[in-house]
């Protein structure tokens, strides 16, 4: 079975961050040694799925949908990288990021705008929002499958991870923490509404560390409802205001820097194109 573009895409974002790993990580440090293994289990993988026989079809479904099963690894170990490579480091680019963010927009909008603009109604919504951002890049190309639209499922998978590489990629290279972990947290009922709680719970146990320029939450999401909107115009229609939504939620809610939202949004967009244009 012929290699698919989303498998090359994977192949060669791996490939970079081994040799990323080589390069600026200790070879004495087992944690490093444990990553090199993963990606060796990845490319074992790949191969396999290059085997596949097209009458396989629980295995044609696994290698439409493990692009998705991928993304907690890929983006775990990202955090894991850059602890190792520095923290100190990772907010001197935050000083940097901020320093973008104040001569773009004047200020620090992520910080300033839920405090000058303190509403636990917007709160509640945004940080629910926030959240949006996993059923949209999973349960897009799910139903598409489950339709029977499996190609259109490819292109929509081929345009999210597009956007995730993309942005994974710098934050290999260039980690910035972001205003999450370089500001205090906003205090008071804005903080304390369930959907908030929520968000920073989920943070506290699954984010990772100087993953925050550009926002992959904002590329990811946008991209796939580009490319939903592309191929299949009602669930492209249905996620158009929950995308919306969830892009000012990453600078409300104080998750991103609005330069992050901002070269997200460029991200995706372009993410989106390439992904309906090559998607197979």
């Amino acid at each position: 079975m012929a290699v698919r573009a989303v498998d090359r895409l994977i192949a060669g974002y791996v490939a970079f961050i081994t040799l990323v790993i080589l390069v600026l990580g200790s070879l004495f440090d087992p944690g490093n040694w444990l990553l090199l293994g993963v990606h060796a289990l990845i490319a074992v993988l790949l191969l396999l799925f290059a085997r596949l026989e097209s009458s396989d079809r629980v295995g044609q479904v696994l290698h439409d949908i493990y692009p998705l099963l991928l993304l907690p690894v890929l983006y775990s170990e990202l955090g894991m990288m850059n602890v190792r490579l520095g923290i100190v480091e990772t907010f001197a680019r935050d000083a940097v990021v901020q320093s973008w963010e104040a001569a773009l927009f004047g200020g620090q909008v992520s910080y300033e705008w839920i405090r000058s603009a303190p509403s636990v109604f917007w709160s509640g919504l945004l940080h629910l929002a926030y959240l949006g951002y996993y059923p949209i890049i999973v349960v897009g190309p799910v139903m598409l499958i489950a339709l029977g639209r499996r190609t259109d499922a490819r292109r929509v998978l081929l345009a999210t991870m597009v956007a995730f590489v993309a942005c994974y990629v710098v934050f290999a290279l260039f980690p910035v923490a972001g205003p999450n972990y370089a500001f205090d947290h906003p205090v008071g009922e804005v903080r304390e509404v369930w959907s908030a709680q929520l968000v920073y719970s989920l943070l506290a146990s699954g984010s990772a560390f100087g993953t925050a320029f550009p926002s992959s939450h904002v590329a990811a999401t946008v991209a796939a409802t580009l490319a939903l909107w592309y191929v299949y115009r009602p669930l492209g229609l249905a996620v158009v205001i929950p995308t919306i939504l969830l892009v000012i939620s990453t600078v409300y809610c104080q998750m991103h820097y609005a330069i992050d939202a901002a070269a997200g949004l460029a991200i995706g967009a372009a993410a989106g194109l390439v992904g309906t244009r090559l998607g197979d």
